[in-house]
């Protein structure tokens, strides 16, 4: 997508803020965003959904494109996309079913698994249950439907199987349960067609959690990732795989798991993940020489329902 030419405002609505567990960090996200594509030339207008005058800022506005970077919640889980769609407003990232199927990880493990592909067991707990899952500990407990590892456990007795679903459940009423796989976290982006360099992130916590991606400075961001090109080039095709299979299209970003011997588990996949200075998509776009403002501006070419593409 090229710059716009002198004379051309393209105005922009970049959704920032709302009302999830992840507020702090869309914030950060669209102070980003509003920087480099501002420096590119274009009319932005941060919006933010927990305003009262949210719609009709929306409604009027009279915006050529949305660019949103609301991290979980309406954000992602199609509300915010219909929205858009009824108001005639071409958005990034992914539509209503794609973005509602990846939010919820209990449906998108059943996809994947409907189609051979490699993801870790499930045990799903609707409202009111509290039955332990059927295959050996240790456990992960995570909320259904959250973001930033909000709400996730590692549990090794199951004893303490309980307090981590309570702890889950103030989150969402409905809970995942998995086998805790050993082994690396790694994740892969795309953008368009474009596949990215995939990261390999290393922490002293636990496991990549909240505290891990935005506070502990002792985490390490390993891209290039360090795998032999082959497996390089099978994450990359396999997270593909995982995305389309969920009818993720624009941009994202796939979790993964490998264990040692590098045989890769898929974890999620992320619709609008974090652009802020210590996030994964930016830090594997610069390895393809991408600046922030080339990957925002990037982004924004991929506009669903709409082109911006100079």
């Amino acid at each position: 997508m090229s710059k716009p030419g002198r004379g051309v405002r393209v105005r922009v609505a970049l959704l920032a803020g709302g009302t999830s567990s992840e507020r702090a960090v869309s914030l950060e996200s669209g102070q980003a965003v509003e920087s480099a594509l501002a420096d590119r030339g274009y009319t932005i207008e941060r919006i933010d959904p927990a305003d009262p005058d949210f719609m009709d800022r929306l409604r009027t506005g009279r915006f050529d494109a949305a660019f949103n970077v609301l991290h979980g919640g309406a954000g992602e889980d199609g509300s915010i996309q219909g929205l858009l769609e009824m108001l005639g407003i071409p958005y990034t990232g992914s539509g209503v079913l794609g973005s509602a199927l990846s939010y919820d990880k209990g449906r998108s493990k059943m996809l994947w698994q409907a189609l051979g592909l490699p993801t870790p067991a499930g045990w799903l707990l609707e409202p009111g249950k509290l039955e332990p899952p059927p295959f050996p500990l240790p456990w992960c407990v995570k909320p259904v439907d959250q973001g930033s590892s909000v709400g996730v456990s590692r549990v090794e007795r199951e004893e303490a199987f309980r307090s981590a679903l309570d702890l889950a459940r103030t989150y969402s009423d409905r809970v995942l349960v998995e086998p805790w796989i050993a082994g690396g976290e790694y994740t892969v982006g795309f953008v368009g067609q474009v596949i990215l360099p995939a990261i390999r992130i290393e922490t002293p916590r636990v496991f990549y959690d909240y505290v891990a991606k935005y506070e502990d400075p002792a985490t390490q961001y390993h891209c290039p990732a360090g795998l032999p090109a082959p497996d390089e080039t099978a994450l990359g095709d396999l997270a593909w795989r995982a995305a389309r299979a969920l009818g993720v299209t624009g941009w994202g970003r796939v979790d993964f798991i490998l264990t040692p011997r590098l045989e890769p588990h898929l974890i999620e996949v992320n619709v609008a993940p974090g652009m802020t200075g210590h996030s994964l998509v930016p830090m594997a776009a610069r390895r393809l020489g991408w600046t922030f403002a080339d990957l925002c501006q990037n982004i924004l070419a991929e506009v669903r329902g709409g082109s911006l593409r100079g």
